[in-house]
This record gives structure tokens, sequence and C-alpha cells, in this order.
């Protein structure tokens, strides 16, 4: 295992890198299990050096920041800074999990390295998760298994975290092997590797399905982000192409899901205000028309709320001769007279776009942002939509990649999640078939169904499995698809406890550095080895 050259340790990167974007890239996530073991490789053969530390951090950050452009460069086609600051945020939290094993490797036990290794890891992955701003959890390591939901079954028990450790375990395992190269490494990372795998597949092939069960519809409109791409497909005005495609629902749906954000491209409808949505009931009623007495409509609107003189929230603007208001990115449960029953209010922002990181501090300075445009209002409670005892969550676009909060519809009665998105903002890249497939991981955690409408790539349905069901609109197709769907009531471990792996992960890595340090103490006295 011995190396010193640069361009072995540069070769030992590239693998790396490779190992860990294999699984945003539409390939198999379990190249994860042992994408770190090069960099283990390259610490394990520096010295505990100064000099040698800031190399350990050049090979790391390196590592880390192609991972980044090799698998989230197509946020650039959005917003150009989005990827620079990702790659940045996310390259400094891997570095703390990373260089604190280097410097402790070489002066303490290597069973405490490694402990601090992954416990820092799962804090700092956390830290990024649960935060309101500068969160972009797209390269957690438990999401690379999104397209091997068959392998994770038991996220319904750990969430993404357990994902993320039995990706360090494993390295570590396999590490082990190459540096101590004994049987008892060999069959420790076999069993570490594998019998999640086994309990996985009993989990799979164990699972009963609900007799419960609902219709729901969902509509694949196919129009662009971008006003001149709608020009050039003649959608500026898309409204008679979606209650063409929405003659094709059978009436016999409970719901019907239209896109996040898909009444802001009716040019009748534009931005709605909470108390006069019943001026835009004749349109809502004409989409749906006459023949789906039964059926209500999910869709996604820009709303606005008027507080008068009141300042009722950080995120409220104000107006001359309108008053302070807050817009929201909403979601709207329609009945079938036009008439909104209920509404729900994103509650995780896309930050740069509908966030804006630090917003006190440009409020402080007066520095314009924009309006609405820079910092949206922020939902608060997990609102739940119902038609004829059928009670669905209705999460948007970006909160599919949240478990901890996804989970919070199950828990307080949702037994099928709709989600609504737009994801043309990229282009036809691996982003928009990722958040499709990370909603897979959702229906695990949860064990609940889910129904995906999205403007353009990707609309269906994705069993309590994560598999999904039936066909798929993809990029550019315009359509509408229906399936029955199970129902389930029962709450799994993750979705009452949440990301408890996590929490114990950050206890465990305050013990860690506590206990290194008393170590290190204790060594100077000459009272341990």
């Amino acid at each position: 295992m011995k190396q010193n050259s640069t361009l072995h340790r540069l070769l030992l990167v590239l693998l790396s890198v490779a190992l860990l974007s294999i699984g945003w890239l539409g390939g198999t996530g379990l190249t994860l299990l042992v994408a770190l073991v090069p960099l283990l490789i390259i610490s394990e053969n520096l010295s505990d050096s100064t000099r040698d530390w800031w190399r350990m951090c050049g090979w790391g950050a390196l590592t880390f920041l192609l991972w980044s452009a090799a698998t989230i460069w197509w946020v650039w086609i959005a917003t150009p800074i989005g990827p620079i600051t990702a790659a940045i945020f996310g390259t400094f939290y891997n570095l703390c999990a990373l260089m604190t094993y280097h410097y402790t490797s070489k002066r303490a036990p290597r069973a405490l390295a490694y402990t601090l290794l992954a416990s820092i890891w799962l804090a700092t992955e956390f830290v990024y998760y649960s935060a309101d701003v500068m969160t972009f959890p797209w390269l957690l390591l438990g999401h690379g298994f999104s397209g091997d939901v068959w392998a994770v079954q038991w996220y319904e028990y750990t969430g993404i975290f357990g994902g993320s450790l039995w990706v360090l375990a494993s390295n570590i395992a396999v590490f082990e092997i190459l540096r101590t190269r004994t049987t008892t490494a060999r069959v420790r990372a076999a069993m570490i590797v594998l019998i999640p795998i086994v309990v996985s597949l009993v989990l799979l092939f164990s699972y009963t399905p609900s007799e419960r069960t609902t219709q729901i519809s969902v509509i694949q409109p196919n129009v662009p982000c971008y006003e001149d791409e709608r020009i050039t497909m003649g959608k500026m005005d898309p409204t008679q192409d979606v209650m063409d495609l929405m003659a094709d629902v059978p009436a016999t749906s409970s719901f019907v899901l239209m896109p996040e954000s898909a009444l802001a491209y009716l040019p009748r409808i534009g931005s709605v205000e909470e108390r006069n949505l019943h001026y835009y009931a004749p349109l809502l009623r004409d989409i749906q028309g006459e023949s789906h007495p039964d059926t209500k409509l999910i869709t996604g609107a820009s709303t606005t709320v008027r507080y008068g003189d009141t300042k009722a929230t950080d995120t409220a603007h104000y107006y001359d001769g309108y008053g302070w208001y807050d817009q929201y990115n909403s979601a709207l449960l329609i009945n079938s007279n036009g008439e909104t029953e209920n509404i729900y209010h994103k509650g995780k922002l896309v930050i740069g776009v509908e966030a804006v990181p630090m917003k006190s501090l440009f409020d402080t300075f007066e520095v314009d942002l924009g309006g609405v445009s820079g910092q949206l209002g922020w939902g608060k409670e997990h609102t739940l939509f119902s038609n004829d005892g059928v009670i669905i969550g209705p999460a948007i676009c970006y909160e599919g990649l949240y478990g901890g909060y996804f989970l919070g519809f199950a828990r307080q009665g949702a037994e099928v999640m709709a989600l609504i998105s737009n994801d043309g903002w990229w282009g036809n890249t691996p982003g928009h078939k990722r958040l499709f497939d990370f909603c897979r991981l959702r229906a695990i955690e949860t064990r609940r169904a889910i129904a995906r409408s999205a403007n353009t790539g990707i609309s269906g349905f994705i069993s309590p499995t994560g598999k999904t069901i039936g066909e798929r609109l993809t990029w550019e197709e315009e359509g509408v698809l229906t399936a029955e769907v199970e129902l389930r009531s029962e709450k799994t471990i993750y979705t009452l406890y949440g990301d408890w792996i996590a929490r114990i992960a950050s206890y465990v890595a305050v013990l860690a550095i506590m206990y290194y340090v008393a170590y290190r103490i204790r060594k100077r006295n000459h009272l341990v080895d």
C-alpha cells in the first residue's frame, strides 16, 4: 500500500471521484462502499507533519470539488453561483471529517480515528441538511442509493443517514483489509457490506401491499420554464392544452395533480391572494370541466398574503399603497366548482432562488434583493388535503430532498403523498432524473406511495417500496397518467423518530473529541502507551 508519487496520488483521487459520482449519474450507488478507500490510502502514506497535513487537505479538497463538479454542474443552467456555493460548502463539511481523521490517526488509537471519521461526517451532513439557509443535501452519501432501492429497504428504520453510515463503515472495513491483510478484517468487511443487503431483500420480499387504494392522475403539460422556449413552442398560453389534458383524466380519480407553478403559466391566473381565490373559480372550474364532479385538483400556485401595516413575519416585504405582504410557493386543493378548499405553503425553499441567506444582514444595510423574487415566505405547517376520506400530503419540489421534513406529512396522518415539481430550469440533465429517484427513497422511509407531477419530466407513480408503478412521462413528454396507489396509515420507525442516527452521531462526535483530548493529555503525562 506504500506510495509516494504525486501521479499515484492523483490517480487515487480520480478513482475516488469516479466511485463517488456513479450513483448520481444514473449508475449504481454500491460503488460508494469503497469510494473513500483511495483517500484513506493517501492519508495512510503521509506523515503527521504540518506539511503533510496540508497536502492531505489539498488532495481531499480536490476530490470533493471534482465530485461536486461531476454531479451538480447542471445547477449552473438556472443559477451560476449555485454549484459553486454548494461545492465550497460541501467540500468544507467533508474535509472536517477527513482531516480530523488524518490528524488523529497519527496520534491516537485507530479505532478512535475511525469513530471520529464516521461520527463527524454524519454530524456535518446533518448540519448541512438541517439548516434553513446554505443547505443543499444533494450529495449526502445516503442519497447515492436512489437507484438501488432494492438494497436499502431498511431506510424505513434509518432514513438516508443509515445509508451514509453504511458507506462509512464499509470503507473503513475495506481499508482495514488493505492495511492489516487479516482474515478477521475480511470477514468483518464482508459482514458490513452484505448484512444490510440481505436485510433489505428480506424486507422487500416480505412486504405486504395495502388492500386500501385510491385512483390518482398526474398531468405533465410540458411547458418550458423560460419564456423564449415557451415562445418557440407556442405555449405562451397553455390553458387550452391543460384543459385538453384534463379531459383525459378519468372521472373516478380522487385527485388530479398539476405541477408546481402551473398557474403561473396560465395568463389569466398570475399571482393570487388567499382571500380572493374565489375570483379565479371560473377558470379553475373550466380546467376541471363538468365531467369530474368527485375529483379534486392539486396544483401549484404563487399566493400572496397581506398583513396591512404590520410586519407579521421576518420575510415580509413592503410596498407603498399595498402594505406588508408575503409571497408563497403554494399548493392549492380545488374542488369541482373551482373553489380553493385548502392551501399548503412550501416549507423548504431553494436557497438563492426562493430564500436569501443572511437576509437580516441585507435588510440592515437596506440592500435591494429584487422584491419577492429574492425571498419567499416560509411555510410553517404540514397541511394535509383530503377527498372522500382519502388523506394526501402535498409536498412541493425541493422538499423531496429532505426526508426529515417529508416525513412530517405521514406523521400528521397522510396516507399517500403528492409531489408537484417544476424541473425544467436545468434542462435535460441528471437533475430532474435524480429528483424523481430521491422520491423513491422518501417512499421507502415513510412507506407511502407517491404521485409526482412535473412540468416536464419526470412524472409518475412510486410504490411504498420505491418501485416505479407503470409508465413514466419523461423529458419533453406531454400527457396524463393514472394509477391505483396504496393507502397506508401505519407509521415507520423513521416517521416516528426521524434522523435519529444523525443525532446520535453528533453526540458521539463530541464525546470522541473529548476522549481524544483526554487521551493526549494522558499520553503527554506518560499515563498511556
